[in-house]
């Protein structure tokens, strides 16, 4: 149920009706937009919504979608159905463009992967008659054999004809040649002006001679100018020759008609399956304008779920939206949640903060899903469905039924209470206005606890004190309120669930200049509680927002200091488990030496002792002591490690066939065997491989075999295929990273897939700009390994995922 029965133009909808009706191109779709209802169906709304997301995602990707001739021939078909009737050349020609365009949009989906685009192409299998969802060919030929591409009958539509024409022709030409030697000779005599040429006159042939000459010429006079002037004479020796013209044309006429009576017989038995594909035609055109509006207001197709709720992030009015678009404005996005546990919001704030347009986005949006259109929310969002929508918006004051503006709000509030139930979805601008704030309030809080007992889902917008504490104190209810700057008291625009918010009433008055006694009178008079309740909630306000601004400060030092917390862990633990290794390799090289030089004493001793001190010999043998000494006990220098950047420096020039280099940030070096544009083929060892030339850098022959000489021999084993198989992953994430970086991270994985023989890679680089997504796909195509690059399918990442398929 929708109430009242003006809700489409309440909500803007009708807006919205007329936008798509805009984008339709044809008759045939401007009348499903006129069948537009909203709908409770589950199945009818989330059938509708795919295939408008599938014809945007074509508008997206596809630039063979036919977009030309969706013309209407329905009146044609109607007025050819009945016998005896046929249609006329303009007609049959209408009915082959739009023919051809059904036929160009039936192909378009059989070309499609099965699954592509699945909802149109079961609209166009459900739409379609069975014998003719492989198109009009025949039909198509058959009418292209009697007309051409200007609309005419074709000359050789029949054989009569192909005679009749030839004739014609020979004649017209006869008597063309005729009255242009007449017109010379009569022009060479003055008869006729310097400005006038031959004319048709009655379907003949004539020359305009002038008034006072056109006895001078035997012939007969068709008419002459306004001014009287000019006479047009039909000269007497071509008046047997245009009689013959003026029969064979009336043949021709008549055999065209024949040949169109025939070839509209042939159309007749097709008239039934002719309508089924003409309303599939105007189906596409509808879908497409809808899917066109969505790209307008960037919409989307959100979660849609067989329930009650609404759980919308960057729900935007799609009216505001597409005006502040034209001056280059922002608008702020709302997030509203309505679930079982807090099926009513009751939202509060200052006038001219945006309530009422909050209501209005809440329901249009709601409106428009519910009648089949994408809309502009996030794509994560959760959209439910509602059996009934009441709203109350605006003034309802009638003259007619003597109904004041309170009068029809509470009628309006009479339906509400005695049609709501747990499937209904509610909306109610300045709740409780129109008459004494205190009866009003009153009467609003019982009608919110009767909502509230109906299970129903609403919101209400409202300045009532006692709205908010009821609202604060029952189960079902949220408060929420509309953001409002306090110190600077300027609106914000931006919903906020949770809490309620203050009117601000005195402090905008006081701010456009009130004078200040009127603002301490009304204070006075408004009781001392009620101006600390709204004294409260502003400073509630300024004090929520502060306390923000320092919790997203101390978070941010927060995980700062967890992150070098951690850092700090880390190198503990390293060092301590680096220290007990050196300690422990020094003992046992300690113990080593020790029982060494132990060994070489008792050596000596025993040199000593056998040769009985002489010495000489104990001069050699204290020498040997010294030495060993020297070697074992010396104290190690530290050795610095030169990096290879340090060693090898760049050769000078240009890489070229036979070098010698070395790729860049990996200390591999190989010889180049061939050159191909930007890629070099690279003998490294017993491999070659395809590098780019910017991967590259020069070296000398002496440094390439000082490198190979000195890279142990354990590095030059080659390259195990199948641990780089089990470590290859075909899916590359580059989101975040800078150009060069990125296309850095392609190459390398470029090289290990076509080494690896892999038939397919996907690489996620996010939908942003598209720039990155451009730059990579420039990139690819410099492969002649690669096949094709496709998005992925939309429900898997869409334009924000290139596939490449490899050759």
């Amino acid at each position: 149920m929708l109430y009242p029965q003006n809700i489409e133009v309440k909500l803007g909808f009708d807006k919205i009706r007329s936008l798509v009706a805009e984008e339709c191109v044809s008759s045939l779709g401007r009348s499903f937009v006129d069948k537009i209802r909203f709908s409770d169906r589950f199945d009818i709304i989330k059938r509708m919504i795919d295939q408008t997301a599938e014809f945007r995602l074509i508008l997206q990707l596809e630039s063979s979608f036919p977009n030309q001739n969706y013309l209407d021939v329905i009146p044609f078909l109607k007025r050819a159905a009945l016998e005896g009737s046929y249609l006329d050349e303009e007609e049959f020609f209408d009915i082959k463009l739009s023919l051809t365009t059904i036929q160009q949009i039936i192909h378009f989906f059989k070309n499609k992967e099965e699954g592509r685009y699945s909802q149109l192409r079961g609209l166009m299998q459900n739409t379609l008659p069975a014998d003719k969802q492989d198109g009009w060919s025949s039909l198509i030929a058959q009418i292209g054999g009697v007309i051409d591409e200007k609309g005419k009958v074709k000359d050789n539509a029949s054989k009569e004809l192909y005679d009749i024409r030839r004739k014609l022709s020979v004649e017209q030409n006869n008597v063309k040649r005729t009255l242009e030697r007449i017109y010379r000779t009569a022009k060479n005599s003055g008869w006729i002006s310097e400005d006038m040429s031959l004319a048709y006159r009655n379907g003949r042939l004539v020359l305009p001679l002038l008034a006072e000459h056109k006895r001078k010429l035997q012939g007969f006079v068709h008419d002459e100018s306004t001014s009287g002037q000019i006479a047009f004479v039909e000269p007497g020796e071509v008046l047997e020759a245009n009689n013959e013209i003026r029969d064979l044309e009336i043949k021709e006429r008549r055999e065209v008609i024949r040949i169109l009576e025939s070839l509209t017989s042939a159309l007749r038995p097709h008239i039934a399956d002719l309508e089924k594909s003409y309303h599939f035609l105007g189906l596409m055109d509808f879908i497409r304008a809808k899917a066109k509006l969505a790209q307008k207001i960037d919409a989307t197709s959100p979660l849609l779920l067989n329930e009650t709720i609404v759980d919308w992030t960057k729900a935007v009015h799609p009216l505001l939206f597409l005006a502040h678009k034209k001056v280059n404005k922002s608008i702020v996005p709302l997030r509203v949640v309505l679930e079982s546990e807090k099926r009513i919001l009751v939202v509060s704030g200052p006038n001219a903060g945006g309530k009422s347009v909050m209501l209005k986005t809440i329901g249009l949006i709601q409106y428009m899903a519910q009648c089949g259109l994408l809309v502009p929310v996030s794509p994560d969002s959760k959209v439910g469905i509602f059996k009934s929508v009441f709203i109350d918006i605006g003034d309802e004051q009638s003259i007619e039924n003597d109904l004041s503006t309170y009068s029809s709000h509470l009628t309006n509030m009479r339906e509400f209470l005695v049609h709501s139930d747990k499937h209904t979805l509610f909306l109610i601008d300045e709740f409780g206005t129109g008459t004494e704030p205190s009866l009003g309030g009153a009467i609003a809080e019982s009608i919110l606890e009767n909502l509230l007992k109906n299970r129903a889902f609403g919101v209400v917008n409202t300045h009532y004190t006692n709205l908010k504490i009821f609202a604060d104190k029952n189960e079902g209810l949220i408060n929420g309120a509309m953001k409002f700057d306090a110190a600077h008291l300027d609106p914000l625009y931006e919903l906020e669930m949770g809490q309620p918010g203050s009117s601000f009433a005195l402090e905008v008055a006081q701010k456009i200049g009130l004078p200040r006694h009127i603002i301490e009178n009304s204070k006075r008079k408004l009781g001392k509680s009620q101006v600390n309740f709204e004294k409260l909630l502003k400073e509630l306000e300024i004090e929520k927002k502060v306390f923000a601004e320092h919790n997203a400060l101390l978070k941010k030092e927060t995980t700062e200091l967890k992150q070098k917390i951690e850092q700090y862990n880390a190198l503990k633990n390293f060092l301590d488990t680096d220290k007990k290794r050196i300690l422990n390799e020094a003992k046992e090289s300690a113990k080593v030496l020790l029982k060494d030089a132990n060994k070489q004493i008792e050596s000596t001793i025993r040199e000593i002792k056998e040769n009985k001190a002489e010495k000489e010999t104990t001069k050699v043998v204290r020498q040997m002591l010294e030495e060993f000494k020297e070697e074992k006990l010396k104290p190690e220098k530290p050795q610095v490690q030169k990096q290879t950047a340090d060693i090898f420096q760049k050769a000078d020039g240009k890489i070229a066939q036979g070098d010698f280099v070395k790729i860049i940030g990996q200390d591999t070096f190989g010889q180049v065997v061939s050159l191909n544009g930007k890629d070099a083929e690279v003998s490294l060892g017993e491999l070659k491989s395809n590098i780019k030339l910017n991967r590259l850098e020069k070296v000398s022959k002496k440094e390439f075999k000082s490198a190979v000489k000195e890279t142990p021999k354990e590095n030059l084993k080659g390259i195990d295929i199948n641990e780089k198989m089990v470590n290859f992953s075909f899916n590359l994430d580059i989101r975040g990273k800078r150009g060069e970086e990125a296309l850095h991270e392609v190459d390398l994985l470029m090289d290990d897939a076509i080494f690896l023989g892999y038939p397919q890679l996907r690489i996620v680089h996010g939908k942003g700009d598209g720039i990155l997504r451009n730059l990579v796909r420039a990139h690819l195509k410099h492969y002649k390994s690669v096949k094709k690059m496709s998005d992925e399918h939309a429900d898997r990442g869409g334009q924000g995922v290139t596939i490449v398929d490899m050759k």
